[in-house]
């Protein structure tokens, strides 16, 4: 059995692809051993994808034409090609407020946690959303003044959050039932 199920290898692969034409568009070439220590780097060793899981992220953007890859002495180095800066282009036009278009699975892992609603899960999450926060805010910074900005947004946007959760829901009724009329 693999180690993760076929969705989040699937999942995995994609983000590491991602992730890679990324740092092609930054820092020019990459090779593939150098995109999985960087991958390690980013999530501080939580996370590091073995050739297993690099080289075939890497082939699927070569042959989507997204990267093209070329023998530099014995190692294959990969570069961001134009239809990848428009993948990347298209993905952030979305902003960070993107989400799957697919339905929010959040009840059904909820369950497979063990919790009897979503409710837990998201507690989870925004558990989790702070607590690397925090730990990021802890750590040494490469700018001082665009980490304060950071802290301004976060405890900004926590504050407008709070107040939206502590206002009780409105409660909204249907046109037709606000009309008199009864659906059937």
């Amino acid at each position: 059995m693999p180690p993760f199920p076929p969705a989040a290898a699937h999942f995995r692969h994609r983000l590491i692809g991602l992730y890679a034409l990324t740092v092609m568009e930054r820092e020019g070439t990459v090779h593939g051993y150098g995109v999985s220590e960087l991958i390690a780097e980013r999530t501080d060793g939580a996370w590091r994808p073995g050739p297993g899981a690099v080289y075939p992220s890497l082939k699927k953007l070569v042959g989507s034409g997204c990267a093209r890859a070329t023998l530099v002495g014995r190692r294959r180095v990969y570069a961001i090609t134009p239809k990848g800066r428009q993948l990347l282009a298209a993905i952030r036009s979305r902003g960070p407020g993107f989400r799957d278009p697919r339905a929010d699975l959040g009840a059904l892992w909820a369950e497979v946690m063990g919790m009897e609603g979503v409710e837990g899960l998201l507690e989870l999450r925004l558990r989790r959303t702070l607590e690397a926060i925090e730990t990021f805010l802890a750590r040494p910074a490469r700018s001082p003044a665009a980490r304060e900005r950071f802290r301004a947004r976060v405890v900004d946007g926590l504050a407008r959050s709070l107040e939206r959760v502590r206002r009780p829901p409105l409660v909204r009724m249907p046109i037709a039932a606000s009309r008199g009329v009864h659906a059937r």
